[in-house]
C-alpha cells in the first residue's frame, strides 16, 4: 500500500511508523522505521539517522518501539529518529551468534548508503525541517563495547515479558580478553539488567566454540560494587556481629541475575534475602546465573514496596520477633536467636522504572513515598542502612529525591558511580560512628580485598 507523502509532514508525538524500502545500493529491502519523540512538538525540529549495525537488525535495540525510544531519548534534542537496517529474522531465525564487522570495505559501503539514502531523509523530515535546503540529516552512531555475542536463552516473564540471556565478549583496556554473561528485558532493551563475569574453562576462549563458567567474585556491573562499598559505613558493628556469631542480613529489592545475593554470601559472608517480582527471572537466576537459593540465600516472589511495608507494620504493632514462614509472601524471615531479631543491617534497592517513556531511570517513583521510607527504617536495625541504586533522568528528580530521604532518615550519603549514569545513595538509621583502622577491623579488610577501595574513599555526605 503506497504512503501518503504528507504523512511525514507535521510532529506527532510517539508516532511510530515502520515499512520497507529498496536498498539504493544492493537493491535488497531495508526496513525503515521513523519515531517521533515523545515531547511536544518543538518550533525548529531537529531530526536524526541512524544505521542499524549489520547483523544486529534483530537485536531488540533495533527492531522494537522501546528500543527505538530508548536510543531517541538518548538524545532529547532530536525530534524525530529514523532507522534504516536490513530486515529483522524471526524469532526462529535469528542468529544465535553475532560478530561485530569491521572492514575498511564496510566503512566505505556505509558512507556510501548515507549518501543514498540522504533523499529518503529528508522526505521523512517535517516540513520546517525538509524546506531549508542547506540542512542535511546528521547520521548519528551506535557504539557499544560488544565484539561479540551469543544467544543463551530466550524466555518469557509474567511480570517483566520477555527477557533473553547472552554471553559476550566486550572490549578490554586489559591485555586478556573480557566475557560476561547479561539479562535484558525486551521492554527495554538497551539496559542491562544483569552483567556478570564469565572465563573460559579452555584457552583462548571463543564463544560458542568452548566452555565458559561464571565468576560470581567480582562485580562488573558499574553500580554494584559502589553499593557494596556502602558497608564501610557501618564495618565496624558489622565486625561485632560476625565476632559474636550473627552473620549480617541484607534485604535486596530487586534480585535480577542474582549477582548482589551471592556476592554478600559468598565474599562477605551475608544472610540475604532477595524479593523479586517475576517468579520465572529468579528461575533464569539460578539457572542461567548460579544464584544458590538455600539456607543462606533466601528469595520470594512479590512486590518490593509491599513487603517493605508489610515488614514495617509488623515492627509498628510492636511485634519484633520471627516471622511466621507464610507471612510477607512466605520469605522465611528467622529469627535464630539474633539480638538484632528479625531486623536487617542492610536494605538494598535495585530496581528500574519499567516505563520506557521515561527512559532509563531508577528508582521507580512509587518507591520513594514516605510511607515506604518509613517502612525501611523499621525494617532496619539500629545501626542500619538503607542502599539505593539511582539513575536519575534530570537534576530535579534527584534533588527531589534527596529531599525525600532526607526527611526520613538521620543521615546521607552519595557514591558517584562514574559512569555518567549512575549514583548510590545511603540513608542511614542513626548517626554513622567512625570505623575502625582496616587493621583493627576483618570485615572492612575483606571488604577491600573484595572491591576498589576507590569507592569507599569516594563517599560524600550530603
Amino acid at each position: 500500500m503506497a504512503m501518503d507523502r504528507t504523512t511525514f509532514e507535521t510532529l506527532i508525538p510517539s508516532r511510530f511508523i515502520t515499512f520497507t524500502f529498496p536498498n539504493p545500493i544492493s537493491g535488497q529491502l531495508l526496513r525503515v522505521a521513523v519515531l517521533d519523540s515523545p515531547a511536544p512538538a518543538a518550533d525548529s525540529p531537529t531530526v536524526a539517522a541512524m544505521l542499524v549495525p549489520r547483523h544486529r537488525e534483530h537485536d531488540w535495540i533495533f527492531s522494537t518501539l522501546a528500543g527505538h525510544l530508548q536510543l531517541l531519548l538518548a538524545s532529547p534534542s532530536i525530534s524525530r529518529l529514523i532507522l534504516a537496517g536490513g530486515l529483522p529474522a524471526d524469532d526462529q531465525c535469528s542468529p544465535v551468534i553475532y560478530t561485530r564487522s569491521v572492514s575498511a570495505d564496510m566503512e566505505s559501503y556505509l558512507v556510501k548508503l548515507q549518501g543514498k539514502l540522504m533523499p529518503l531523509l529528508l522526505a521523512l523530515s517535517p516540513k520546517s525541517f525538509a524546506e531549508n535546503v542547506t540542512f542535511e540529516v546528521p547520521f548519528l552512531s551506535y557504539d557499544d563495547n560488544v565484539i561479540r555475542s551469543l544467544l543463551v536463552e530466550k524466555c518469557v516473564g509474567s511480570c517483566v515479558g520477555e527477557m533473553l540471556v547472552e554471553d559476550v565478549e566486550i572490549e578490554s583496556t586489559e591485555s586478556k580478553r573480557e566475557f560476561r554473561r547479561r539479562l535484558r528485558f525486551k521492554r527495554m532493551p538497551n539496559l542491562i539488567q544483569t552483567d556478570v563475569s564469565i572465563v573460559p574453562v579452555v584457552a583462548p576462549g571463543i564463544l560458542g566454540e568452548v566452555e565458559f563458567r561464571l565468576d560470581l567474585g567480582v562485580l562488573v556491573h558499574p553500580y554494584l560494587a559502589p553499593m557494596v562499598a556502602s558497608l564501610c559505613l557501618i564495618s565496624s558493628y558489622l565486625e561485632e556481629r560476625i565476632r559474636t556469631g550473627f552473620p549480617p542480613k541484607a534485604l535486596c529489592i530487586g534480585v535480577g541475575g542474582g549477582a548482589l545475593l551471592s556476592f554478600l554470601r559468598t565474599q562477605l559472608g551475608f544472610k540475604v534475602f532477595g524479593v523479586e517480582a517475576d517468579a520465572n527471572v529468579l528461575s533464569v537466576a539460578e539457572r542461567c546465573f548460579g544464584l544458590e537459593v538455600g539456607e543462606t540465600i533466601r528469595v520470594v516472589v512479590g512486590d518490593g514496596i509491599d513487603v517493605i511495608e508489610k515488614i514495617g507494620c509488623r515492627f509498628m504493632e510492636g511485634n519484633s520477633g520471627s516471622f511466621d514462614v507464610h507471612e510477607v509472601g512466605n520469605p522465611c524471615f528467622m529469627n535464630d536467636n539474633d539480638p538484632c531479631g528479625a531486623k536487617f543491617d542492610v536494605i538494598m534497592v535495585d530496581l528500574d522504572s519499567s516505563d520506557v517513556y521515561n527512559g532509563v531511570s531508577a528508582p521507580p517513583l512509587d518507591f520513594v513515598r514516605k510511607s515506604v521510607l518509613l517502612s525501611a527504617t523499621l525494617a532496619l536495625c539500629k545501626v542500619g542502612i538503607f542502599v539505593i541504586n539511582v539513575i536519575p533522568p534530570n537534576r530535579s528528580f534527584y534533588e527531589m529525591l534527596i529531599c525525600e530521604f532526607q526527611e526520613v532518615f538521620h543521615e546521607l550519603y552519595e557514591i558517584d558511580a562514574g559512569n555518567g549514569e549512575n549514583y548510590v545513595l545511603i540513608a542511614t538509621v542513626s548517626p554513622i560512628e567512625s570505623p575502625l583502622s582496616v587493621g583493627e577491623n576483618a570485615f572492612l579488610m575483606k571488604l577491600k580485598q573484595s572491591i576498589s577501595g576507590a569507592y569507599m574513599d569516594s563517599i560524600r555526605k550530603i
